[in-house]
């Protein structure tokens, strides 16, 4: 589904992706795993098209995307949960959810989605009419992945869903994205956590200094002495 080949992205004298590659296949989990800095998040704006690569290309089914905008790539299918979830924060749950649909004309489609939502995420149905930005941090996670699902999209791109979460909070947002991952939704998965990213999705890409140091299984990856000491504490999973 998802083709990255050569990407290279700058921001001034900073070569922030320097050569990356790699694909994701329809009903894929895949993770993008590294320090802070190495190159994760600028990827996924990149296929986003939220910032422009000076080199390399990304396609979509086979179809290159690099010249289009991000609400094009919206409209075709993509979405994106941002680190530090940027939602609205003076509107409600549900007007930020509905936001998420705002390219979709069939309404009980949106609504029967927007219940899948509130399944998905029980916390939220009391919140409906309460301010997104009263909202505890855990619960503007689960607002902000909603809204993505609101798009009806085929491949999902989240950025660092447990930054600032309480134990408990990762443990019911990482829920939600394994039950995803079960029905098949395609997902690319940028995470600090990596023991954690290891364990929901299939396969997974260490970057170092915006370049691809590791790739391969999680099963293989979390067995590896290398990422069990950078990324894992240094101890088995």
């Amino acid at each position: 589904m998802l083709q990255v080949t050569d990407l290279h992205v700058r921001y001034g004298d900073v070569e922030a992706v320097r050569g990356v590659s790699f694909s994701v296949e329809a009903g894929e989990a895949v993770g993008l795993l590294g320090a802070n800095g190495a190159g994760k998040s600028t990827i996924l704006k990149a296929v986003m098209g939220l910032v422009t690569p000076v080199a390399g290309a990304v396609q979509l089914d086979g179809r290159s995307v690099s010249s289009r905008a991000a609400w094009s790539r919206a409209t075709d299918g993509v979405a994106w949960v941002p680190e530090g979830r940027r939602l609205f924060p003076r509107f409600t749950v549900d007007e930020n959810l509905r936001a998420g649909a705002y390219h979709r004309r069939d309404r009980a489609a949106i609504a029967r989605d927007l219940e899948r939502v509130y399944a998905l995420f029980p916390g939220l149905e009391g919140h409906r009419g309460q301010a997104a930005g009263t909202l505890s941090g855990g619960e503007q996670q689960m607002c902000a992945i909603g809204r993505a699902l609101m798009s009806g999209p085929r491949l999902m791109l989240i950025d660092e869903a447990s930054l600032g979460l309480a134990p408990i909070l990762v443990t019911r947002v990482f829920a939600a994205i394994e039950t995803l991952v079960r029905d098949g939704l395609t997902i690319v998965l940028v995470e600090q956590n990596a023991r954690l990213a290891l364990r929901t999705v299939g396969r997974a890409y260490v970057l170092e200094t915006g370049r691809i140091a590791r790739a391969g299984s999680s099963a293989d990856l979390l067995a590896d002495p290398a990422v069990q000491e950078a990324y894992l504490g240094g101890f088995e999973a």
